[in-house]
């Protein structure tokens, strides 16, 4: 078969398994399931092995629970350490589950160190010690030496497989090493150049060390500034370097300087992902709000924040029953109140999502954060007055009286001015206090934003006198 029908068939296998969107066909994933049910394992494995490690991951993800140990028994020899690599936490923990720690130690021996790591760190102490006596001393150790640094740290994230070569070494020397040792890493972009303390020095691009003549020194030729990440530096702040000087790999470095690692532009991506999707889903308390999360795990970390919820309601409801006789004399105020809160209560989202995105991506510092928190008063002004007219006019006109109108505009323009102030300032205060505040902002912005809302229209009504208390 020639190159070109090799090439055309590969691909018209990937459309007759992957819609336009490069998700696995569900009649595709219905037809291996169906063979590997009839016990055609021969069936299932030959409509599997023209995927990607990716698209496999995801099969076994798409399975019903009841039905992945049957389907990975079917195409066990196709799941390799890249498909680990690539599959959900949850669904590759119950498969690991499954297997010997020689299995586990056979499947990860092949992975780069950071993708061994992430399989490895999640597993029960006593399961991680026999898969680690399983691997080979050199494995062995250079997994052990990362399980040593925090987690979501730059050391658990590095990889020790790189190409670092001293400065006073040439163009040519460094070409012959590379060619004459087959033990070397195959996936880099750059060369790191070390001093005689291994301290890096500079970089060097493949594409330089192609076009120089093999008598040029290399220290006259890389690139002596560089970004160095401390192995001990968090995951976040690793991937804001990342975006901020547009790297495609970073020398990692130990608390000596010296180099132990680098990271690759294809973790950060991973990171960013999965930083973004944790904000999201801790500022709605869903937990890691994974669908293949047990649920009991999903329960635990969503009932917390529904009970925390429940507490701040009282707090607004104290303030409705407070005033219940003001509401009991004019139904029209326990019409117009839901608006008043809903309405501070997505300002406040809106300013709470910009003030947590900010902060996460350090745009938002101490250097910035009065000038950020008058944008935001200008702008919750802004709203409050345009929203302000509009239910101030209708309730005026539905209700027949202009001063419910004044009341309840009024009561809006406080509400989404609190909003705005409280939307910058909760994640502001609890970043300063070296809190989260993705995980508890949209907790108590809820609450602020409930009980000024409901605090302001009817203590106003009472106060102008349209009701008595």
């Amino acid at each position: 078969m020639s190159e070109t029908e090799f090439s055309r068939e590969a691909i018209e296998a990937r459309t007759s398994e992957l819609d336009e969107d490069d998700r696995l066909k569900p009649e595709f994933v219905r037809a291996v399931l169906a063979a590997v049910e009839a016990g055609d394992g021969e069936a299932a494995r030959e409509k599997v092995e023209r995927l990607h490690p990716a698209d496999i991951a995801d099969l076994i993800e798409l399975t019903p629970g009841d039905q992945r140990a049957a389907l990975a028994s079917a195409i066990a020899d196709l799941i390799d350490g890249d498909v680990l690599a690539e599959m959900n936490d949850w669904v590759r923990e119950e498969l690991i589950d499954a297997l010997e720690p020689h299995q586990v130690a056979h499947l990860t021996s092949d992975l780069d160190t950071d993708d061994a790591v992430a399989i490895i760190e999640d597993m029960e102490a006593d399961e991680q010690q026999a898969v680690l006596r399983a691997l080979d001393p050199d494995d062995r150790a250079a997994i052990e030496e990362a399980l040593s640094y925090p987690e979501e740290s730059a050391g658990r994230l590095m990889q020790r497989e790189l190409i670092a070569v001293p400065e006073h070494w040439t163009v040519g020397d460094a070409i012959d090493f590379l060619r004459a040792d087959d033990q070397l890493t195959t996936d880099f972009w750059e060369i790191f150049v070390v001093d005689p303390a291994h301290h890096p020095v500079g970089t060097c691009n493949l594409s330089w060390i192609l076009r120089t003549p093999r008598s040029v020194a290399i220290g006259d030729v890389m690139k002596r500034e560089q970004t160095l990440i401390p192995v001990d530096m968090d995951q976040e702040e690793v991937a804001l370097r990342f975006q901020k000087y547009g790297l495609i790999s970073a020398a990692v470095t130990d608390a000596s300087g010296r180099l132990v690692g680098m990271i690759t532009v294809d973790d950060v991506v991973h990171i960013i992902s999965e930083e973004a999707g944790e904000d999201a889903l801790l500022m709605s308390g869903a937990g890691e709000g994974d669908i293949n999360e047990p649920i009991r795990d999903s329960y635990t970390a969503r009932v917390r924040w529904l009970i925390a919820n429940l507490f701040t309601a009282l707090v607004a409801s104290g303030i409705i029953a407070y005033f219940g006789a003001a509401i009991e004399e004019m139904v029209a105020l326990a019409v117009l109140m839901p608006i008043v809160a809903s309405i501070g209560g997505n300002a406040g989202t809106q300013t709470m999502a910009v003030a947590v995105r900010a902060l996460a991506t350090n745009q938002l510092t101490q250097s910035n954060t009065a000038r950020t928190i008058r944008r935001e008063i200008l702008l919750a002004v802004l709203n409050g007055a345009t929203i302000a007219v509009l239910i101030g006019l209708g309730a005026a006109a539905f209700f027949g009286d202009v001063q419910l109108g004044i009341v309840i505009a009024s009561a809006m323009v406080i509400n989404v001015l609190v909003a705005g102030l409280a939307g910058v300032l909760v994640p502001v205060v609890l970043e300063r206090l070296d809190q989260d505040p993705a995980v508890a902002s949209s907790v108590f912005v809820t609450m602020i934003t409930d009980s000024i809302g409901f605090l302001a229209f009817l203590g106003l009504a009472v106060a102008t006198g349209l009701v008595g208390n």
